[in-house]
């Protein structure tokens, strides 16, 4: 059996924790999908630091089955730009129903990506379906789920260091494997900007769901 360490608990007692969990919520209610970007540098350690939270993350049998490629070099996000309009066309194009089409509209999106170059980073966010070790292959467990997770660690990440975010998944995504050079167990999972808001932001008047919509209670 492998060695174990003691669990270090970080202690609050109840009234400790109703606040933070009601602060944390207030938090995380302002935290929004943001499509117009400003080219306000962020510094590489930022991104170092959001990373990292990601990949503390929980994962099937530990294995941490990802990879998060940070980009600020611009002529890789002109070329991640032209190669996800172009997938992004044939979608607005033909590949999308009319009912998400419609879906979409409140979000005024179309197939130009422009936030893809003015951000002044993007992070891919790529699964590992399996290790090459020595010439063998390792399965990893629950990827979709694991990588799932760490994404919204990601995304948590942002908003704490006031930074906006948005979760772009041009379909199909193998471009990027390509574009960024990775290797075969590597698949995009998710492409996501990041920086600051321009100036004058505007986002979508819509409200989330309710408590009573997405709560159920089993309890005595």
């Amino acid at each position: 059996m492998n060695n174990h360490i003691p669990y270090i608990q970080i202690d609050f007692d109840s009234e400790e924790s109703k606040i933070k969990s009601q602060d944390y919520y207030t938090f995380m209610e302002r935290r929004r999908s943001i499509r117009t970007f400003s080219d306000k540098p962020v510094s590489k350690e930022v991104i170092e630091n959001i990373i990292m939270t990601a990949s503390s993350a929980p994962s099937g049998a530990h294995k941490q089955p990802w990879t998060f490629c940070a980009v600020s070099s611009q002529e890789i996000k002109q070329q991640i730009r032209k190669a996800a309009e172009e997938e992004e066309y044939e979608n607005y194009h033909g590949r999308m129903s009319d009912t998400w089409l419609k879906d979409l509209e409140i979000f005024g999106t179309d197939w130009h990506k422009p936030f893809l170059e003015i951000a002044p980073w993007l992070i891919v966010v790529f699964k590992r379906a399996y290790e090459e070790i020595e010439g063998t292959r390792h399965k990893n467990y629950y990827v979709n789920e694991s990588v799932g997770i760490a994404s919204g660690f990601l995304l948590t990440a942002i908003h704490q260091a006031g930074l906006v975010s948005l979760t772009h998944t041009p379909s199909p995504m193998n471009f990027l494997q390509k574009v960024l050079n990775r290797p075969e167990n590597e698949r995009a999972f998710l492409l996501v900007p990041v920086g600051y808001p321009a100036e004058n932001t505007v986002v979508p008047d819509i409200q989330r769901k309710g408590k009573e919509e997405v709560i159920v209670f089993y309890n005595d």
